[in-house]
Order: C-alpha cells, then structure tokens, then sequence
C-alpha cells in the first residue's frame, strides 16, 4: 500500500473538489480502488502505487479548475479522469478561461472539453467551420453562443438559424398548421440555444426585427447572406445538391458553422448526406475547418457517452460480420 498527501491552500478549495455528500472523490476512489481522507488543510491518497499516482494527478487537475473559478460537476470531473487516463491532464490548461458568452440569465458559457475548445478556435480562425460528432457535445449551442457574441459586439447585423426539415421516422403531413407550424418542431433546439442566449423576450424583440431568422433550409435558396453568422444544423439530413446550395449562400462578412452527426443520417434510402460528402470535398481548402467530437466531449448525463460507446461497438460488429459473411 502506498501513501500521498496533498497540501489544500484554503479550505473552501476542499469543499469545491470534495462536492455536495463527497460526490467528486467518490468517483475518483471508485475509478482509482483508491482511500482518500481530509485532515484539516491535507488530503491523504492512500491505494496501490500506481493508482494513488493517478488519484493525486486527478485532484491536482481539479485543484487547477477549481482554482481558474470552475464549477466541479459530474461531467468534468469524469473529463478530467479520462485525461489522466491517456496522460493528458497537462492539457487541462487550455480548456479554463474562455468564456464564449454570457446567457441571458448570467451564465458564462465556456467550452468543457478539449474538443469544444478546438471547434470554438476553429469557428473564431475560419469563415466555414463543420463540426461533426454525435449527440450532447455542444455543437449547435457553443454555435449559438458565438453568433450571439458576434452579434453583441457588432461584428454582424444577423443571426440566420437553419435545418433541413427530414423526418426521424414521422411524416410532416401529419402535424397540424401551414408549413411554418408544421416546421417548428424541428427547429426548437435553436429557439431552445437562443432563449437560454438573449431570454425569451429580448429574442423575440430580434426576430420582430428581422435581425434573427429561425427557418427551414429551403427557405435559404436564392438569397446571398451578407454581414450574418449563419448555422446549419442537422447537417447529416441534407443532401449534397442542398449543401451546395446552402455553402454557397455565403455573403460578404459573414461566418457559416454546419453542425451534424454522420451516424445519425434519416435521409431514405439512396441518398448521400451531404454533410459526409462536404468533409471530404473540402478537407483542404483553406478557410474551412473540420472541427470533429468524439464521446468524451459529451455534456449530458453521465450515460449518453455509455450509450454513444455501446451502438458504436454494436455497429463494428456488425460491419466486421458483414465481412465475414
């Protein structure tokens, strides 16, 4: 058995790494088969010797957030494992500090993990950002979060919000209303990004204005986008013919981040998604950056990455048996 202490400047520091009933060191000793105990301004690591090593690089990683003035949650606080895991907690560094936005309710939005950063640098570098990855990695809302800043600061006069309106296996039809009531539905997470931004009602004061737009993808032909940021969501529900048409949209001023999740592609049968055929075509072209996430950039509960993992195994396997067959 091995034994590590760590010095703890203040004490309120050890009640933000502890959290609410010992939550965060739970996790760290569950991950680790590793004792930790608080005695005044120490904290003891006590376990087998290569895991008190790792349990002591994983609370210095939350010391150094807590110290930037970060929240510990769950998430991050499994982030951070996860990077001592692949002994990449020397990144941590990059990921404090940048606050994106401030919601309307005063909440900074900043980017929590290293793929967030890399696709907030790459949206901020270039003029056409794609940023695929599956679901709860922030995509859409880190996208809204700096149309919102630009549009603060005056460095565009509008924020154009689009998808392509493709059924997850439900038919438009069947909805009630003419074609914008029968759209709605698709694009309330961007009404969703955009409240939690500006508050319901300075957002509706905006798009009275026209100076925000909430619309279907097809209402895009024909126009060039000048002075606009410009987000396409659900970009794996496009085909390429549509893709084409919305990249070349793109006014003189403007900014254009295309999100989307190439595994969960609800085109029928037949269709290429134009966002896969988007990342290859223009891979090297300067400007345009490619920002990809993986599942440990997701935000939501603990589970989704478990979730995310387990229909990526099952899709292997089927491919490999595929093979086989």
């Amino acid at each position: 058995m091995a034994e590590q202490i760590i010095n703890v400047d203040r004490m309120e520091q050890a009640v933000s790494l502890f959290g609410s009933f010992d939550e965060n060191i739970k996790i760290i000793e569950k991950e680790y088969g590793v004792g930790v105990v608080s005695r005044g301004s120490e904290l003891k690591v006590t376990g087998e010797p290569e895991n008190v090593q790792k349990a002591v690089r994983a609370i210095n990683g939350l010391l150094l957030l807590i110290n930037k003035g970060e929240a510990l949650s769950d998430q991050n606080v499994r982030y951070v494992l996860s990077l001592v895991n692949e002994d990449n907690e020397d990144k941590l560094e990059q990921m404090t500090g940048d606050c994106v936005c401030i919601t309307a309710k005063g909440k900074p939005v900043k980017p929590k993990t290293l793929g967030q950063k890399r696709y907030v640098e790459s949206i901020r570098k270039n003029t056409v950002t794609l940023g695929v990855g599956p679901a709860g990695t922030g995509k859409t809302y880190l996208a809204v979060a700096m149309a919102v800043k630009a549009f603060r600061a005056k460095e565009i006069n509008r924020i154009i919000l689009t998808r392509p309106a493709v059924e997850a296996g439900e038919k438009l039809g069947f909805l009630p209303g003419d074609l914008q009531q029968k759209v709605d539905p698709y694009l309330r997470p961007l009404y969703d990004a955009l409240f939690d931004m500006l508050g319901s009602e300075n957002f509706q004061k905006h798009q009275e204005r026209g100076d925000i737009e909430v619309a279907p993808l097809a209402y895009m032909r024909g126009r060039t986008l000048d002075d606009s940021f410009i987000i396409l969501d659900e970009a794996q529900n496009t085909t390429t013919e549509q893709m084409k048409m919305f990249l070349t949209r793109l006014g003189f001023n403007s900014k254009m981040v295309v999100t989307g999740d190439i595994t969960q592609i609800d085109l029928p049968d037949g269709k290429r998604s134009g966002l896969k055929e988007a990342m290859r075509i223009l891979k090297n072209i300067d400007d345009i950056g490619i920002a990809k996430f993986n599942e440990k950039d997701v935000v939501r509960h603990r589970l989704v990455q478990d979730i995310i993992k387990a229909y990526e195994k099952n899709e292997e396997e089927r491919i490999r048996n595929e093979r086989k067959g």
